[in-house]
């Protein structure tokens, strides 16, 4: 990942924070689409220690005091719980550092926002998931971090208002094909028409939660595989990571952007769409994991739709990749020309595989 901040310029913001001992490296860090992120390396004492820096894209969320009032609140909470049920801490949730100030954020002398994290150690993410056991660890994990916050008191910040409003998705996208500032639409119309035929679908979901079947909870909105940490030695999914969207919304736009991203064996810009498609006893894993810890607190109505759920999150998914195209490539990082309409065929084949095992899927219920 190539970066514009030097050795000293990181050192420099760094130091914002409340970090003891004394800097050595610090080297860019995952491959996330959104946020700058570098994993700083400190001696203490003639022991290395590992910090994680992030800069919110201000860009993509417009009030990050709000988004970091969610992720102090939310991790705050798992915090006491774990700590209520006398368990080990030190992997179990994000712990966040404090700024000088006492806050945990900082602002550089150019406006943009900073955070840092206690490294966690010995637990890595996966892009794409290697087997059904450790789908069911993966969707077990995020289960549990919904369950977790179930009785949070008091409505968490709407970072991204309407972020999984797959109607006003649609609406967007097809603002975006008005518009087309870059010319691009002319050479999808395969991908726009797929969106379109299904339309009328995207607003299930949004409709049962207005008439009271399915709640409003707190839900991550990005669970992709490798937004949850697996420990090296146990398997076990320990740590819940990438929380800017944390905030109201579905259980099931948890489920389905699990499936999406974990029951798929390819990369989700594949080239070869031969590869794409949905793994029956990956969904399996990841079904099974899930309602093994938010079984008890679902309703009946939203265990219903959680076949359904895969499908709309991937297909919204597709189109928010294929919006970005033809306006620009404005929102997600691209690496490649192409790529996030790339990403969006991918998506578009995961959905008609999704499709393709519906039956299936719905009889697990």
């Amino acid at each position: 990942m190539a970066t514009p901040y030097t050795q000293r310029e990181i050192r420099r913001l760094a130091g914002m924070f409340d970090i003891y001992g004394d800097f050595l490296v610090a080297t860019p860090f995952g491959n996330g689409n959104v946020n700058d992120t570098f994993q700083l390396t400190y001696d203490q004492g003639g022991i290395r220690l590992h910090y994680a820096l992030q800069r919110i894209n201000s860009n993509v969320f417009k009030d990050p005091v709000a988004v970091m009032e969610n992720v102090s609140r939310v991790t705050d909470h798992i915090l006491g719980k774990i700590r209520a049920a006398h368990a080990e801490t030190r992997k179990r949730t994000l712990r966040l550092l404090h700024a000088h100030d006492g806050k945990p954020y900082a602002f550089d002398d150019m406006g943009n926002c900073w955070r840092a994290y206690v490294f966690v150690e010995h637990a890595r993410a996966y892009e794409v998931l290697e087997n059904p056991e450790q789908a069911f660890r993966v969707a077990q994990g995020f289960g549990e971090f919904q369950k977790q916050l179930v009785d949070l008191k008091g409505r968490l910040h709407e970072t991204i208002p309407d972020f999984h409003n797959t109607p006003k998705r649609v609406d967007a996208l097809e603002a975006a094909i008005k518009a087309d500032p870059c010319n691009r639409a002319k050479s999808v119309g395969p991908e726009i028409d797929f969106v379109l035929s299904r339309k009328d679908e995207c607003g299930k979901l949004i409709a049962l939660n207005k008439e009271g079947a399915i709640p409003e909870r707190i839900t991550h909105n990005d669970t992709k595989a490798n937004n949850i940490l697996i420990d090296d030695l146990s398997g076990e999914a320990i740590c819940v990571i990438d929380l800017d969207t944390v905030m109201p919304g579905l259980a099931l736009y948890d489920f389905g952007d699990m499936v999406r991203s974990g029951a798929n064996p390819a990369e989700e810009d594949e080239l070869d769409l031969n590869r794409v498609g949905m793994r029956f006893d990956m969904y399996e894993g990841l079904y099974d994991g899930f309602i093994s810890a938010a079984g008890g607190f679902l309703t009946e109505a939203e265990k219903e739709m959680l076949p359904f759920s895969a499908k709309l999150i991937t297909l919204e998914i597709g189109m928010r990749f294929l919006t970005d195209y033809l306006m620009g490539d404005v929102y997600f990082k691209t690496r490649r020309k192409q790529q996030n309409l790339d990403r969006s065929r991918t998506q578009f084949k995961l959905v008609e595989s999704i499709e393709a095992q519906m039956n299936k899927m719905q009889a697990l219920l």
